[in-house]
Parts: structure tokens; C-alpha cells; sequence
């Protein structure tokens, strides 16, 4: 941990601290107005370290930076004498002066909220990622309902558990809570169409596979949302197979073999899979497909076929065995043509194959006669060539070089600007691959050179096993596109009071657990990560944090002070003060419940802390 991370901390530490002293002065100016006897006023907790009294009035500060509480006479039996019996005193005061006094605290952290919410808003708010807020699904589990249905990365999500969508975090909360099942309304979309289909199902959720040996979440197939994939550059990453490419900075990665990209999930997907691009000509079409690139021993293969496959390996100058050589599930002529399909050994194997590929523009299945042009955008003559080039899995990338790609758009605009590509210029450029003509450029748009990834062990030391080892990459740093999200300060007050309305009613349902919940490490975590972000993005989490502290202790739990406030709501209607001792048994239960519950959410929070590093 360097000096930074550790002065951000400390930033934290005193921010949360300062929300605690408003709250506690709130109370003490109001006590002190309604003339009751303010004993004492601490900054911070812990040991006195420095102390001095004025008008009356005890004033610490003590060794730990942060929090702080108000002293006020009569807040407990003295001596024989009861509360209420205390004139001076917070219980020898009318009830209402006593609400008042309790109001004060949360009111001073609602109200600093709102401040901060306002100055947000007029400073232009705050700069967040397009994967915050978009309505775009980036991946969906290959293995989930959701995807044997139809619904694709670029979907549109609608409605999720029956609520508007608004992005994320409304993932985030329905895989923490105990729902069986899941509606999800949204738009299937065809980017090279514009087409758009509505879809509406109900689905089973299931463990999260994202989260396998952690936190138990649940999800119906969405696993995240889209961003865009962005080079800002200058420098690729030390024996990146992207290096020489012509990749430029600020370019958007915006195709990969056949598909529109949504989300590094989906590149790494396409990335992985042992597939070639092949130009195809059918009597007098010209197409783009993509077929399975398999190794030879997962074939059922004739003696002549093996011949076959064997002398175009030695005119290939090929090495090795014949059966770990790649190639496609097809009989070729020395023509190039398609001569019939090689079965697989495995039958399974088989199926996936040729099996129709729901909603992918590019993975016609090939025919008899159908004539191989080129692969992976290099023409080629012969049979031998072809196996040459299947040896070497290659990637083929459009990106996007729209200089409007730096600014920063509203957060309610991005959606639409995400699409803002020309669909034409996409077609234009790879219907030409592999041609005798080809596009590189059109538009904004500009095909890369076939790049050949890597294993993830050849361009990075920080491998955690030999699986993830062996995953090709491209050695591509990307980010997400900013945008700028800036609603009306009633709007995010408006957002935070419904977030926290829906977090205590799941809790007090059972609809969610309260391991998720931040207990007082994990809120230090998430203010030192905003002050790490920038000086706004910690703002808004000290606003949202002190509007929780101020909600939560409008509580009328005995221990908060909704709890006095409730003690002078029943004197009210009683006409009779509550005894000191009444109030111990109605106070002590639930501080016990407190403490108990603070270090359960301790526990959860140091073991999330601890996970990241074991």
C-alpha cells in the first residue's frame, strides 16, 4: 500500500468522521436552544487528548479521528432521581422540545445530502463509465435460459424484475435477493438491420458461474452489462500480439470475426473460439462465414481422406503429428471446393458443429461446391494453403475511429450514441474481406490486419492458474466511454431514499441477506475508492452515506433516535413520563441486537476485504 492509497484512507476516515460531528451538533445547538444541559461534546472517540470547558460545556478531542457524541444531562437516572425528574435535563423537557432535539441529527444529514446533491448538480456532475447506465446487455451465460431464448449481447433490457431498468445496479440488487424467478422485458436487435423484436420472459435465476467459490449470487444469464471497448493508448502492453496492427489510440474496437462487440466477456469469447473467417463463393454469391477450425484427431476420417490430408501437410511443411493439425470438418478438393462434411468422432462434437447459429450474420454452414476463397482474410489457391493457415488461430477486427468517441455524452443520451456507427460502412467493409477487392476503409471505420493472440502466460507474469495460463489474448488495455451523469438534485435525493426503502424492506423480508450490506470497513473501502476516482465521486458516496445515517436513525428502534422520538410520541398520549427503568429494557435488548450486528457485518466485510487477496 503506497502513501496515496493510505492518505485517501485517511480522507475517508474524516469524512465519515465529519458526517457523525454534523449529526452530533445538530442535536447539541438544538439541546442547548431548548435549554437543556449539553455536559459534554466529543470529536472523535476514544481517549481525551485534548479537553477544555466553556460555558459549561466539556469539549474533547480524542485519539481516534473520527465520529463523536453529545453528552446531555438527564439522559439517564441520577442518582434516585428519575429522567424526567431532572429539570434541566433532555427527559425533563416537553416532549416535543425532546423531537425536536432528536430530529436535528438525521434533519442536518438529510440536509447536507441535499446541499451536496445541489452543488453536484450545478458543477456539471460527475463523470461515471457508459457501463453504469446503459440498458444494453454486454454478456449472456452461453449455458442460461435467457440465451437458449434468443437474447444476445447489444439486447436491450426494459424492465428487470418488473421495475424500470435504469442500468447495473439493478442487476446488482436482483442477484442478492432470494427471488426464484426473474421477469426480464427488453428488445432483441439486429445492428445490421436496425430491426428491433420485443421479447418478455419470466426465468428460473440459478448461482451466478462469475461468482463460483464466492459470494453466492444469482442471475437468469445477464452476467454484465455492455461498455465500450476503447485503446486509448499510446503504448500496448509489452509483447501484445495487437503491436504493429496500426491500431491507433482512441480507436473502439467495434467488430471481431462476425459479431458487434459489447463487452470484453464477448471478445474474449470470440478471442477463444476455434473458428476461421472463410470468403465463400456460391455460383455467383460471394459471402463471409465463420466453421469450426478442429484438430484431426476429432474426426472420423477415411484412410484416403487421411492420404489426403497427409500430402497436403508435407507440401505445407508442416511438422508433427497429422492428427493434432487443425482443420475444418469438410471434404476439400484440390479445387478449393467443398466436396461433402467429415463427421466427428464424438457425436456431441457433432451437433455443435453444424448446428444452426441463432441470430449470427456470419456462419452459413457450407454446401457441396461451395469454392474457399480466402481465410481469415487471406486469399488462398490451394488445399495445402488453407491447412497452413488453419494452424495459427487469427483474429479479424473492425474498429471505430470517430473522433466524437473523446467527448463526454449525458448519461441519458449515451444508449443511442452507442450504435451511432454506420451499419453500411460495417457491411460495406466485411463484405470485401478476402476479395479481390478489398475494403479497408470506410467511413469511420478501418479493418486491422489478421492479429494473431497469445496465451495470457507469454504477455503477463500474473497468471493465477495454468487454465486461465493458456487463454489467448490480445494483449489490449480497453476502457469504457465516459459519460456524464448529472440529474436534478431531487433526482439522486429521490434515487437514494427509494435504494434504501428497498434495502431495508428485502432485509426485513428476508428477501436479501445482511452479509451484503456495508458494515463500517466496508464503507471506509467505498469512500477511499471514491476519493481514488476523484473529489466528486467521493462527494456523492459521503451524501448517499449521510442521508442513510440520517433515514436509518429516524428508525423508531429504541437504541436510535427514532427511539426517543417514539419514547415522547407514547408520553404524549400516556401523559406519563417512561421510568428509567422501562427504558433500560426496551434499550438494552437492542443494543446488544447493534453490537451484534456490527460485527457481523465486520466479519463480512473483512472476509470480502481478505478474498480479493487470497
Amino acid at each position: 500500500m503506497n502513501i496515496e492509497s493510505l492518505f485517501y484512507i485517511l480522507l475517508a476516515i474524516l469524512g465519515l468522521g465529519f458526517l457523525v460531528f454534523i449529526h452530533e451538533l445538530g442535536h447539541y445547538l438544538v439541546a442547548r436552544r431548548k435549554g437543556m444541559r449539553v455536559e459534554a461534546f466529543a470529536i472523535g472517540f476514544g481517549k481525551p487528548i485534548w479537553t477544555w470547558e466553556r460555558d459549561g460545556v466539556k469539549w474533547h478531542i480524542c485519539m481516534l479521528p473520527f465520529g463523536g457524541y453529545v453528552k446531555i444531562a438527564g439522559m439517564q437516572k441520577e442518582g434516585s432521581r428519575e429522567p424526567y425528574e431532572i429539570a434541566d435535563g433532555f427527559y425533563g423537557k416537553k416532549p416535543m422540545d425532546r423531537i425536536w432535539v432528536a430530529l436535528a441529527g438525521p434533519l442536518v444529514n438529510i440536509g447536507f445530502a441535499f446541499l451536496v446533491f445541489t452543488f453536484l448538480w450545478f458543477s456539471g456532475g460527475r463523470n461515471k463509465q457508459f457501463f453504469d447506465y446503459t440498458h444494453r446487455i454486454g454478456w449472456v451465460d452461453p449455458q442460461s435460459a435467457l440465451y437458449a431464448k434468443g437474447v444476445r449481447p447489444g439486447d436491450l433490457i426494459e424492465k428487470y424484475d418488473g421495475k424500470p431498468f435504469t442500468g447495473i445496479k439493478d442487476l446488482l440488487v436482483a442477484s442478492i435477493m432470494k427471488g426464484e424467478t426473474t421477469r426480464i422485458e427488453g428488445s432483441k436487435v439486429d445492428y445490421f438491420t436496425g430491426k428491433k423484436t420485443h421479447f418478455d420472459y419470466t426465468l428460473k435465476t440459478y448461482p451466478s458461474p462469475e461468482y463460483v467459490g464466492k459470494e453466492k449470487l444469482n442471475t437468469i444469464g445477464v452476467l454484465s452489462p455492455a461498455s465500450y471497448l476503447i485503446y486509448q493508448g499510446p503504448n500496448l502492453l509489452a509483447g501484445s500480439p495487437m503491436t504493429g496492427s496500426g491500431l491507433q489510440p482512441n480507436d473502439r474496437i467495434l467488430w471481431a470475426d462476425g459479431d458487434v462487440l459489447f463487452s470484453h466477456h464477448q471478445l474474449s469469447s470470440l478471442t477463444n473460439d476455434s473458428t476461421a473467417f472463410l470468403t465463400v463463393q456460391r455460383g455467383d454469391q460471394i459471402f463471409q462465414t465463420k466453421v469450426p477450425r478442429v484438430q484431426l484427431a476429432d474426426l472420423k476420417m477415411t484412410l484416403p481422406e487421411k492420404g489426403e490430408l497427409d500430402d497436403w501437410q508435407h507440401e505445407a511443411g508442416l511438422k508433427g503429428s497429422l492428427q493434432d493439425l487443425f482443420f475444418i470438418p469438410y471434404n476439400i478438393s484440390p479445387m478449393l471446393q467443398v466436396e461433402s462434411r467429415i463427421g466427428f468422432i464424438d457425436e456431441a462434437d457433432q451437433k455443435r458443429a453444424f448446428e444452426t447459429c441463432e441470430r449470427c450474420a456470419f456462419f452459413t454452414p457450407l454446401e457441396e461446391n461451395d469454392r474457399i476463397l480466402a481465410i481469415d482474410g487471406i486469399q488462398i489457391q490451394t488445399p495445402y494453403e488453407l491447412m497452413s493457415q488453419l494452424q495459427t488461430r487469427k483474429v479479424l477486427l473492425i474498429v471505430d475511429r470517430d473522433p466524437n468517441m473523446r467527448s463526454t455524452v449525458l448519461w441519458n443520451q449515451a444508449d443511442q450514441q452507442f450504435d451511432n456507427f454506420s451499419a453500411s460502412d460495417l457491411r460495406t467493409i466485411v463484405s470485401s474481406i478476402g476479395t479481390d477487392h478489398p475494403v479497408v476503409d470506410a467511413g469511420h471505420l478501418h479493418l486491422l490486419p489478421p492479429v494473431t493472440p497469445k496465451p495470457l502466460s507469454e504477455i503477463s507474469k500474473h497468471v493465477g492458474d495454468e487454465k486461465s495460463g493458456q487463454r489467448l489474448v490480445l494483449g489490449l488495455p480497453l476502457t469504457d466511454r465516459q459519460v456524464r451523469y448529472n440529474p436534478p438534485p431531487q433526482t439522486q435525493f429521490v434515487e437514494v431514499l427509494r435504494d434504501t426503502y428497498h434495502t431495508l424492506t428485502s432485509l426485513f423480508s428476508g428477501a436479501a441477506s445482511p452479509k451484503y450490506m456495508a458494515g463500517p470497513v466496508g464503507i471506509v473501502q467505498i469512500v477511499h475508492h471514491s476519493w481514488m476516482i476523484g473529489a466528486k465521486e467521493a462527494l456523492f458516496w459521503m451524501a448517499l452515506i449521510s442521508l442513510n445515517l440520517g433515514i436509518l436513525n429516524l428508525l423508531p428502534l429504541p437504541v436510535l433516535d427514532g427511539g426517543h422520538i417514539l419514547f415522547s410520541v407514547i408520553e404524549v398520549f400516556t401523559r406519563r413520563p417512561l421510568r428509567a427503568k422501562t427504558m433500560e429494557r426496551l434499550i438494552i435488548p437492542f443494543v446488544v441486537l447493534l453490537i451484534g450486528f456490527f460485527i457481523f457485518v465486520t466479519y463480512h466485510d473483512i472476509t470480502r476485504l481478505f478474498s480479493k487477496f487470497f
